[in-house]
């Protein structure tokens, strides 16, 4: 129940400010509403910006979030913005099951090339897109997917920043099979996981889908294939960076597995 999770958060930064706090920095490891960032037709709310307003009239003064669906969000909130990365944490993991030099890093549409570019960056991995055209009277459902760059015999990595209902995930998958991908491995930040998502993601041909727990995964949700790494080393030293005066930035300027690895 997400609009309880804000709401109760909402609260909470009311009674601090009643209570004469001098600071008050909300951590959202999941921005709620961030997929509305724009009207993407007429008469729409844009959602992610009232969200910002709303804790700003709440009384907080910055926000530490992870993964937001585009970077431009941190311009909504009228204070400091902390954008975390889960990059490090899901690098390490992948490099740790699949041959590096096997690996191709896929962005399941355009709108993530951006992201699937840092994820090449660790991994030393060659980039390959899937384009896709949805139909615009059907709300998320993708009709056609072809395949931009090489992925016969590969170790395919899907990136994405949320897996909601498993649709496009899946979809894409097919589609590298289909151009002789040898595996498909999923990586996303935040597991939604709405309905059917686990019964789609465990039937399909993916052999593991990884996510953070930025959201609570309830148990009839998980599923064999699943794989869920704890947030809370990024988030707490980025907590403790931001409360002794240190640099959030440098946690990220130096992304490379290998450090990761040293310091879990």
């Amino acid at each position: 129940p997400i609009n309880q999770w804000i709401m109760e958060q909402l609260i909470m930064v009311d009674a601090l400010k009643r209570a004469s706090a001098k600071r008050i920095t909300v951590v959202m490891p999941f921005y709620g509403y961030a997929r509305q960032d724009k009207k993407h037709r007429g008469r729409e709310p844009i959602s992610a910006r009232l969200m910002a307003d709303l804790f700003k009239a709440a009384g907080a003064d910055r926000l530490m979030t992870v993964d937001l669906h585009t970077s431009q969000i941190q311009g909504f909130f009228d204070g400091p913005v902390d954008h975390l990365f889960a990059l490090p944490l899901l690098s390490a993991h992948v490099s740790s099951k699949a041959d590096r030099s096997r690996i191709t890093v896929i962005s399941p549409d355009a709108g993530r090339v951006r992201v699937a570019e840092r994820w090449t960056d660790v991994l030393g991995a060659p980039l390959a897109i899937i384009h896709k055209r949805r139909d615009p009277d059907v709300p998320n459902q993708v009709r056609v997917l072809e395949v931009v760059g090489d992925v016969e015999g590969r170790v395919c990595v899907v990136v994405d920043d949320m897996i909601d209902t498993g649709g496009t995930i899946v979809k894409a998958a097919e589609t590298l099979f289909d151009n002789g991908a040898a595996d498909v491995i999923v990586a996303a930040t935040h597991g939604i996981l709405s309905e059917p998502a686990a019964e789609r993601l465990q039937n399909s041909r993916i052999s593991e889908v990884i996510v953070t727990d930025t959201l609570p995964i309830a148990e009839d949700h998980r599923f064999p294939k699943l794989t869920v790494l704890s947030i809370a080393p990024i988030l707490g030293k980025a907590i403790n960076e931001v409360f002794t005066d240190g640099s959030v930035t440098s946690m990220f300027e130096d992304t490379d597995t290998s450090a990761v690895n040293s310091s879990h």
